[in-house]
């Protein structure tokens, strides 16, 4: 699988951006898509989780109620709908995946065995 994060950018504080994570070479099934984040000299972060095939999704506490993850099954395409943003909201945003079902929890980074190459938000005060 192959993954292509697109839609960062300079962004003032407030208001909002949509991020894009483009899949190709081979179908999600059951698997998932997810968001991580790295701020500069701070570690990568869980950002949100989406379940491919039934659409329940997961959020860091640091985004709730200001991100929505969404996904596109006929397009095998995620997004990130960003809202609200906040300078602490800046990072290179990550977005990761993994197919067919699995026990694995939502939210580490060792439950997704594909990357993306990460697209920059920077979110000025």
């Amino acid at each position: 699988v192959q993954l292509q994060a697109s839609g960062g950018g300079l962004v003032q504080a407030g208001n909002s951006l949509r991020l894009s994570c483009a899949a190709s070479g081979r179908t999600f099934g059951s698997g998932a898509m997810a968001w991580f984040r790295q701020a500069p000299g701070k570690e990568r972060e869980f950002v949100s989780a989406i379940a491919w095939y039934g659409g329940s999704t997961y959020y860091g506490d640091s985004v709730k109620g200001r991100f929505t993850i969404s996904r596109d099954r006929a397009s095998n395409t995620g997004y990130l709908q960003m809202n609200s943003l906040k300078p602490g909201d800046t990072a290179t945003y990550y977005c990761a995946a993994r197919t067919g079902l699995s026990q694995r929890s939502f939210y580490p980074e060792n439950a997704y065995d594909y990357w993306g190459q990460g697209t920059k938000v920077t979110v000025s005060s």
